[in-house]
């Protein structure tokens, strides 16, 4: 029983230290992107702060799906058929 309690404990804390990273990486986010986009701005007519947006943008969600656990293709659901999967299965 005590093992079973500090496995909770142990996914718990993982978790959190997730979850508290994507928040870290959506801070630097909303610092550094209008940064990038003033300085854009400034120094040229071209607007390629648009880029960095979007690809750390993708990366945000990305992060945001791993650290909530939300994730359409990968889900849940798609854990628990492979895993009786790989357990019928006689090699494994």
């Amino acid at each position: 029983m005590e093992n079973f309690e500090e496995q909770r404990y142990a996914r718990a804390k993982e978790r959190v230290e997730r979850i508290k990273s994507f928040y870290s990486n959506l801070t630097a986010y909303f610092l550094v992107i209008p940064l990038l986009a003033y300085l854009n701005f400034r120094t040229t007519g071209f607007p390629w702060s648009i880029f960095p947006a979007i690809g750390w943008g993708l990366g945000l969600v990305g992060h945001w799906m791993t650290a909530y656990g939300q994730n359409p293709i990968f889900g849940k659901e798609w854990e628990e058929r492979k895993i009786q999967e790989l357990m019928s299965n006689k090699e494994f």
